[in-house]
Parts: C-alpha cells; structure tokens; sequence
C-alpha cells in the first residue's frame, strides 16, 4: 500500500467525481446520482437532499478538476489545495466507524456541508501526494480519446489509462492489430 486506507479511497473518490462528467455526459446531473457517488465512497454526515447541495459538489469537481490539470506545475498545485483546505476550514481530528476500526482523519465536522467535507477530505489526500513527492500520479488518459483523469496507485507509476471506458483495453487491441496488419504485408 502506497497511502492510508483513507487515503487511497480518498483519490479514488476524486478521480470518479472529476471523471463524471467527462464521459457520457454529466454522471452527477441530479440527486439521486450523487446520492449513489456518496454511497459508493461511503461518505457520512450531513446530506441535505436538494439541488443547492449538487449545486456545490459540482463546483468542487470543476475546482478538482483544475487541480489536476495543474498536475504539472507543483506551486500552482500546492496554491490551490492549500486555498481548498482553507476554503472548506479543515480541521483535523480522529475518528473511527464501526464499519471501518482502523483509525482515520476526517477534516470537517459531520455537521458541516457536504460540499466543505468532501473538500477537506480531498484537499489533504492530495495534500498526501505532494508530501511524498508523489504529485506525479495525477494523471490524464493516454487514450488519444479520452479525457478522464486517473491516479497512478500502481508500484512504478507505470498506469497511463483510466478504467472509465475500457480505454487500456481499446489501446491495446488497437495496437495488436496494427501489428498484425503489418505482419499481414509481410512487414515484420
């Protein structure tokens, strides 16, 4: 394991938010879909059911998503995930759940809006990845048609597709019958 358990969860979450609305259209365009995100990540507290609340997490995916578009630039970075954790007014503290013993860090209060949870939470798992030197794991796709974002949770750093729309599978499909094309014309 490269990152706590919370944290590794942490990015997961970030990347099915950002990816959710760049492939087959927005993912996240009611409640009800972003009541399945929230489950999925199991994210607890508060939840006020209505569209301000979408309203607010969509802006965070948009803010998330330049983040990662920043990827390569590690001050401008550090400048936006320090202006989300003091946006959002983390506060650290230790927790655990039944569901889940090992001890954790949630960053705001269970009271606190969805949106300001979700953000703090966010903000220091990426804070995690340039503590570590990690920031490089923030990638995009290398699929030449694919937009989505990924973390490289992978030992070496090796992963360069998302896992949205099969885009490693397609590549490599692609390639193999490129050269199998090529073997077809006597070219080896």
């Amino acid at each position: 394991m490269l990152f706590s358990h919370d944290t590794d969860l942490t990015l997961r979450a970030i990347c099915v938010l950002v990816n959710s609305d760049r492939v087959d259209g927005d993912q996240l365009a009611d409640i009800a879909a972003l009541n399945r995100y929230l489950d999925r990540f199991g994210w607890t507290g508060r939840r006020d059911h209505d569209d301000e609340e979408l309203r607010a997490v969509q802006r965070l995916r948009e803010r998330l998503g330049k983040i990662w578009a920043a990827a390569g630039d590690e001050e401008r970075v550090v400048s936006e995930v320090n202006a989300l954790l003091g946006d959002t007014r983390a506060a650290p503290w230790l927790t655990r759940h039944t569901e889940m013993p090992e001890w954790h860090l949630h960053l705001a209060s269970v009271s606190d809006p969805l949106w300001q949870r979700m953000g703090a939470e966010m903000a220091m798992a990426l804070a995690d990845l340039i503590r570590t030197g990690e920031l490089r794991r923030l990638k995009t796709c290398a699929a030449p048609d694919c937009e989505a974002v990924l973390v490289d949770l992978s030992r070496n750093r090796s992963g360069k597709f998302c896992d949205t729309g099969n885009c490693g599978n397609r590549q490599h499909v692609a390639a193999y019958r490129q050269r199998r094309a090529h073997v077809g014309d006597g070219v080896t």
